[in-house]
């Protein structure tokens, strides 16, 4: 059975970096399906990005957008506590933040660009929020209910398939990522057996992170950001507790750590 065909009840879906990009094209997947009951849409700013007000006037309550700073822990601390007082356990929780070259995170080409600053804000948003994240939310996750955890990771954060080098924070911290989730997997799966957590990678997509980097991407490379929600939403359904930790690009082939 897949992802959905486990479950016996509606699912209660977050949905972090929800406001834009890949996480607001996969909110907006997952307020489609009959069978998801609520989408609780996080962003620094989500009840005033516009992508989300749209959806809104569809969906009404289904749709729950919560203003959360997730690179602060006291924000995800007090994002916890507002979801335990409201669901009594969530079935998918989806990752989709990222930096590669904004503010102090640099898309450093050699060693001589690397700076301590960026390194820190590269992994602060790629690595630590997601993990602190899983963190926050754990108690929500554990039990026998079916749930999946996903975090959109890269291609470029394998260590085995790196022949090219450069964009060093990056690769690292998706790295960093990796290890991380793969850790939590075996955590999660003796606190509730049919959990499943997965390092997904979307494609080179035509977001704001990818933009400075599209002028060498062929145009059938370059995904839409519903192309890519739609492929990884196609991996989370196929994927299941005996493949919890594991990482797959959005076609469905596993990527080498």
């Amino acid at each position: 059975m897949n992802f959905w065909q486990r479950l016996s009840e509606p699912a209660e879906a977050v949905v972090c970096g929800a406001s834009r990009g890949i996480g607001l094209a996969m909110t907006e997947q997952l307020l489609a399906r009959a069978d998801v009951a609520r989408v609780w849409a996080v962003a620094r700013n989500a009840r005033q990005a516009p992508g989300l007000a749209t959806l809104a006037k569809t969906h009404g309550e289904r749709l729950q957008c919560l203003d959360v700073d997730v690179c602060a822990e006291t924000a995800l601390a007090e994002l916890a506590s507002r979801l335990r007082d409201a669901v009594p356990h969530l079935h998918l929780l989806v990752c989709s933040i990222g930096v590669l070259h904004s503010g102090a995170a640099k898309a450093e080409k050699g060693l001589a660009q690397l700076e301590l600053q960026g390194l820190q804000a590269t992994f602060q948003v790629n690595a630590f929020a997601p993990i602190l994240l899983l963190k926050h939310l754990l108690p929500l996750l554990r039990g026998r209910h079916p749930c999946t955890v996903a975090a959109l990771s890269a291609r470029v954060g394998s260590i085995g398939d790196n022949r090219l080098g450069g964009w060093y924070s990056y690769r690292a911290s998706k790295a960093a990522l990796n290890q991380l989730l793969h850790t939590a997997s075996i955590e999660l799966t003796r606190l509730n057996p049919q959990s499943c957590v997965l390092s997904l990678h979307p494609g080179t997509t035509d977001t704001e992170l990818s933009k400075p980097f599209q002028a060498n991407v062929p145009a059938d490379k370059l995904f839409s950001t519903a192309f890519a929600a739609e492929h990884l939403l196609t991996q989370i359904e196929r994927r299941g507790p005996e493949q919890s930790g594991t990482f797959w690009a959005w076609d469905g082939q596993p990527i080498p750590w």
